[in-house]
């Protein structure tokens, strides 16, 4: 009985410690919030990339003077394409998957440095992107398993 009882209590320690290790924090409400942007922001540039294919009188693009020459054609699939990406990485968030976390801190470190750039042109704007993809970045890498737990119990 003595035996039992020991053994029951040391199941019950290691039970307490891997709830213990598995608690889920107050960072998965950043990364629903990562999520649900990544998932917006996909949406608009798909729109953005439709607009450049079909109406592209509709969108202030300059076609000359710029560093690389685009067309609206290629800006157009270019948008269509990047929004796809970051609608299903952000989709892919909420399930807590690895692909759509890695997905995930690929396109917001990219963001982060599109934003770095733009800096000096827009210093306000840049700089709260910026603190938000910093935060997002470490959300998803620091807790990005967490909502996968949280989901599971």
């Amino acid at each position: 009985m003595a035996g039992s009882t020991s053994m029951s209590g040391g199941s019950e320690t290691v039970r307490r410690q891997s709830m213990e290790e598995s608690e889920v924090t107050g960072w998965v409400g950043w990364i629903v919030f990562a999520g649900t942007m990544m998932a917006i922001l996909g949406v608009f540039h798909m729109f953005e990339g439709f607009i450049a294919l079909f109406r592209h009188a509709y969108i202030s693009f300059p076609t000359s003077g710029l560093t690389i020459q685009v067309s609206y054609t290629q800006w157009g699939w270019l948008q269509i394409v990047a929004g796809a990406l970051v609608f299903l990485a952000g989709l892919g968030l909420f399930t807590g998957r690895m692909w759509a976390r890695t997905l995930g801190v690929i396109l917001v470190a990219v963001s982060a440095l599109v934003n770095f750039a733009w800096a000096t042109a827009f210093p306000v704007w840049s700089l709260t992107l910026l603190t938000i993809d910093v935060l997002v970045l470490y959300a998803i890498i620091a807790h990005g398993g967490e909502l996968k737990e949280a989901r599971q119990t």
